[in-house]
């Protein structure tokens, strides 16, 4: 892999941060992807499952438009179906959330007025819009957007005209709104997401597309593009030591400021490393995994900013008990209100946590497949049940929503379990309390951090939680890698060989 002596690049992890970079670095020298799984990809993957594929991990390319490159560059390998490219579909602002025909199920098994829904989803969504406006507000009214929403909520209850059963069901509705808030921002509790930084994260225009041939073709192609031999699969990272003077058997001439040891024992010198592991792992292990310790600046990064998990779980049906139009089932519990404490019994009420299902389109390609999805706590507690356990309460939900004990029960199940995963701990980014998108600049600083070293950039970071405008994503992720190869291209060819 050397090429011509030039400068020495490892990019720990193989998802998009990982794989743009490979693909935009320039001039000689060599570049080599260091994965800790069996598979390209990272946060995105594409699983086989009932006719079809099941997205276990980022499903749609959020505001598909020019100024998406994930949008950009999927177009450019064509891999989006003919209606992506419309300009029309372009130009549609969804503010991060798919807009999909949907029918709202109560927990008294009976399909809840649209007219409601509607009328309150518009009301929440114009309560999100107020706590974004608080970006680079002096003052707060609270530390969290949770907070904040429910202190507005509180004051506008009173107000409303209308029976009290209509009151608690728009509260109901309200909870649904909350929790759905929660998987689209990857936490727990909105109570966690910082109300001030919250305008940060920017939404592109466009109707949210999805990948006919899975989410993962475009890793795989952007792989296929590289040379061969560039990434390793299975060769997690144990250690990377910075700051030193290495040098290989029989050439002592070359020196290398990192030095990268795996989990088996190979070790890799280079001039530069680039890393995109996710957050979730950083938090856990960046004490020990960098030789020197992490400047306490970056460390205390790390620290405060949020990482929380969104899981799915895809069930596949014999037949569809909804109707064909019908894209999006939504559940609302209707004893629940954003005003009552939640419930913090995991064991009996898990499952309240979950949003609704997405039915897969189309269903002649991929089956009859409802994909529910669930986050924080309860989605960690998800992961802990078997599949027959998660099937048997999924049922149990479903015959309780639609008023029909005897639905039939799913013919399969297959669920994300990002929290477990070992080298992710988790789904994505938010900006938490006591965090702000400057501990998002301060993740993506390269090491050292004295401009003046003779050796300079020789760690790098990339990865959707160093983006500052699009934390979350996958353009997020892209764009970064590519910033990071950026970075190492403008660098004067006498500081490489230093």
């Amino acid at each position: 892999m050397e090429a011509g002596g030039g400068r020495r690049v490892l990019v720990v992890g193989a998802g998009l941060a990982a794989l743009g970079a490979a693909q935009r670095l320039q001039g000689p020298g060599s570049v080599r992807l260091l994965e800790a799984g069996s598979r390209a990809g990272g946060r995105i993957w594409s699983h086989p499952f009932a006719s079809g594929l099941a997205e276990l991990g980022a499903h749609w390319i959020h505001g598909p438009s020019e100024g998406n490159p994930v949008f950009r560059l999927a177009s450019c390998y064509g891999l989006l179906g003919p209606g992506a490219a419309e300009e029309e579909n372009q130009r549609v602002e969804a503010g991060g959330h798919p807009l999909l025909p949907c029918v709202t199920y109560g927990s008294s098994g009976k399909v809840l007025s649209p007219e409601l829904v509607s009328s309150t989803r518009t009301l929440f969504s114009e309560l999100l819009g107020s706590a974004q406006a608080f970006l680079h507000a002096k003052e707060l009214p609270a530390a969290g957007v949770g907070q904040y929403l429910r202190a507005e909520l509180a004051r506008l209850a009173p107000t409303w005209d209308e029976d009290e059963d209509s009151k608690r069901l728009r509260l109901a509705i309200l909870s649904t709104c909350l929790k759905l808030e929660c998987c689209i921002s990857g936490t727990h509790s909105m109570d966690l997401v910082a109300l001030g930084s919250f305008g940060e994260y920017t939404s592109l225009p466009g109707l949210d597309c999805t990948f006919p041939g899975g989410y993962s073709s475009l890793p795989d192609r952007m792989l296929a593009a590289l040379p061969e031999g560039t990434i390793l699969l299975n060769k997690p990272v144990k250690t990377i030591q910075w700051q030193g003077s290495f040098c290989e058997k029989g050439d002592v001439e070359r020196i290398f400021p990192v030095r990268v040891e795996c989990e088996d024992g190979d070790s890799f010198l280079a001039d530069h490393v680039i890393i995109t592991i996710p957050l979730g792992f950083l938090k856990e292990h960046h004490h020990n995994f960098f030789q020197p310790p992490l400047p306490t600046w970056k460390a205390e990064a790390i620290r405060r900013m949020g990482f929380g998990t969104n899981n799915k779980i895809f069930l596949e049906f014999e037949q569809p008990f909804w109707e064909p139009e019908q894209q999006l089932l939504e559940v609302v519990w209707e004893d629940e209100s954003p005003l009552a404490e939640p419930s913090i019994d995991l064991e009996a009420s898990w499952f309240k946590k979950l949003i609704g299902f997405v039915v897969l389109q189309p269903p002649e390609q991929l089956g009859h497949v409802l994909c529910g999805f669930i986050a924080g706590k309860e989605a960690e507690y998800m992961e802990t049940l078997s599949d027959a356990e998660v099937l048997r309460t999924m049922t149990s939900v479903l015959r309780t929503l639609t008023g029909n004990p005897s639905l039939p029960a799913p013919r399969s199940i297959l669920r994300s379990q990002w929290h477990s995963a070992p080298y992710t701990r988790g789904s994505y980014s938010y900006v938490a309390v006591g965090s702000s998108g400057d501990d998002i600049d301060a993740l993506a600083q390269p090491l050292p951090e004295d401009a003046s070293d003779p050796r300079p950039l020789q760690l790098l970071f990339a990865g959707e939680a160093t983006h500052r405008t699009f934390y979350s994503t996958t353009h997020g992720a892209l764009l970064s890698g590519w910033r990071e190869a950026d970075r190492l291209n403008r660098l004067p060819r006498a500081a490489e060989q230093q």
